[in-house]
């Protein structure tokens, strides 16, 4: 099987073929640390954890570059007296980790911040001027632009021509030639604090934006690469402008670019500057985190996710129908040959992730599996109910909701704990009761335990309880 993803820049489907097979390189754009992280932040950094884990399994090594945007105009306008731009911003980048390690996420190979790679971008938008694709202003600001009428395949990415875009707004126009042109370096302003200054050839000052990926794609992963990922939100202007300095300066850059959906509300995207967003901790401290890995990552990558307590409730249910399967095997399991470790995956799952990342009829196979698992343990049928078991745990596993990783086992290890604790007592308190035939008291606690959502399942060697899906 050949795994295709959709291509932004082709607009279709493409066959994916590494540059090396070996190792798989991908650049996805990080946060802009001016705030904490809404779930929509988490939903985008979920996408590509699992395509990279997806990638892993296929290729066998991804070495993953997720960037941090720590100087940035937001990140100086939110800063105070008391709390400095870098102070803020290593902050608000921590939060972002908490939050992608909440849910599952790996921490990328490289994780570099945009302050750290300062003689990398000079160096980069020196080679423009020398090319003749960047200018600095006229009026001696210091400001330095990327002339977009001088490279010919600019709007290469979005399909679009220079005369149909809007005036580029990430710089003072002072000095520009055209009104899409787009800073590369930003001249000092007076009101600016002196550390959020560096030194350069064209005056003081701090880099765009948009140059700050390009310089560090190549930094961390060469003059080309393969994916290119961030949000569908980021294709106008920041990726496209990358893809234009970087091809301009004669790199190679991102060979795929691919995008991710967005979470919406009403229709609208989740932004902070429309005010709409649910905070990442806000949803993490009321679900259980595997729930919301699951909640997210249920929809496809491409598609909108509009989030409701419904999706939580659902997510809840479909891994209380996995995690109850898991232990009913798992009581069942049979010593043998059916132990191996080396279970493939089914062919419908595989099928499926290799087609553009079809995470939905990745779980439609997940449940499969556990239906057929199930079909099995009631018919007696131990050793096909193992080979379920084994696949649930394989599909689980490459999706990063295994219920039995100790990503979520240490997480929620004390409440399990405390719960298995109660309930156990309810269990003994009706088995005495069934013994004194007071069997009034016994449907009495069976009753409590069903109102608290919680299923029993009685088998020759005791009572067993699962979350009830």
């Amino acid at each position: 099987m050949t795994l295709r993803l959709y291509d932004t820049r082709a607009q279709q489907l493409r066959d994916f073929v590494p540059l090396d097979p070996r190792n798989v390189t991908m650049y996805v754009c990080g946060p802009t640390v001016q705030s904490g992280p809404h779930i929509g932040h988490v939903r985008a950094a979920l996408s590509f954890d699992i395509l990279r884990r997806w990638l892993t399994h296929r290729f066998g090594r991804v070495t993953f570059v997720r960037n941090v945007t720590d100087i940035d105009d937001k990140v100086l306008l939110n800063a105070t007296d008391a709390e400095p731009w870098w102070a803020l911003a290593y902050r608000m980048e921590q939060q972002f980790t908490a939050a992608y390690a909440g849910v599952g996420i790996l921490a990328p190979t490289y994780e570099p911040r945009a302050t750290a790679s300062i003689p990398q971008m000079q160096e980069l938008i020196q080679t423009l001027i020398e090319r003749g694709h960047a200018y600095p202003a006229p009026d001696g600001s210091g400001d330095v632009y990327f002339d977009v009428r001088s490279w010919a395949e600019y709007g290469a990415l979005t399909h679009q021509s220079v005369d149909a875009m809007e005036a580029a707004e990430d710089a003072d126009p002072r000095g520009k030639r055209n009104p899409q042109d787009f800073a590369l370096w930003k001249g000092a302003k007076p009101d600016e604090p002196i550390d959020a200054i560096w030194a350069s050839p064209w005056g003081a000052g701090r880099p765009g934006w948009h140059i700050e990926c390009s310089a560090m794609a190549k930094r961390y992963l060469g003059s080309e690469f393969d994916i290119h990922g961030g949000g569908l939100d980021l294709r106008f202007p920041h990726h496209e402008n990358e893809l234009a300095q970087s091809t301009a300066a004669g790199e190679g850059f991102a060979k795929y670019w691919v995008h991710n959906g967005l979470v919406t509300v009403d229709g609208q995207k989740m932004s902070k500057s429309l005010g709409n967003f649910t905070l990442a901790a806000d949803v993490l401290a009321g679900h259980d985190p595997l729930v919301v890995r699951y909640a997210l990552a249920a929809a496809h990558y491409r598609s909108s996710l509009d989030l409701t307590e419904s999706s939580w409730t659902e997510a809840e249910a479909a891994l209380g129908r996995i995690m109850t399967f898991l232990a009913r095997a798992e009581r069942a399991a049979v010593v043998g040959d059916e132990h191996r470790d080396d279970i493939e995956l089914p062919a419908e799952f595989e099928r499926a992730m290799d087609d553009d990342l079809g995470v939905p009829q990745a779980l439609a196979a997940v449940h499969e599996s556990v239906r057929r698992g199930n079909a099995a343990l009631d018919s007696g049928d131990a050793a096909d109910a193992e080979r379920a078991r084994r696949e649930v745990a394989a599909m689980t596993s490459v999706l990063g909701i295994d219920p039995h990783d100790p990503e979520w086992t240490t997480n929620g290890g004390a409440e399990a704990s405390a719960l298995d604790a109660l309930v156990q007592t309810m269990i003994t308190q009706r088995a005495q009761a069934r013994a004194d035939k007071d069997w009034a008291a016994a449907d009495r606690i069976r009753d409590a335990i069903a109102a608290a959502g919680i299923a029993l399942e009685d088998t020759p060697d005791g009572t067993h309880w699962s979350i009830d899906g």
